[in-house]
């Protein structure tokens, strides 16, 4: 038996979760790239462009705007 003859429907499965996970990294990527432009900081805009990270780093980048932001706000 082959293993690549069962890869269309093995593809047509995984579909769902490639779209599901592409949505999510889309939805994260456009409010970190739009806030690090609001705040004129460049290097994470292009980091943020760059690389894929299905999330990860536009949440870290602001969720430490958001605590960056706090302080500021405090003093």
């Amino acid at each position: 038996m082959n293993p690549l003859e069962n890869s269309p429907e093995f593809l047509l499965k995984l579909l769902p979760v490639i779209l599901v996970l592409s949505l999510w990294d889309a939805v994260w990527k456009v409010v970190g790239m739009w806030k690090s432009a609001r705040r004129n900081q460049l290097a994470w805009f292009i980091c943020i462009a760059l690389f894929n990270t299905l999330g990860v780093l536009p949440i870290v980048y602001l969720i430490l705007s958001k605590n960056k932001q706090a302080e500021t706000t405090q003093e």
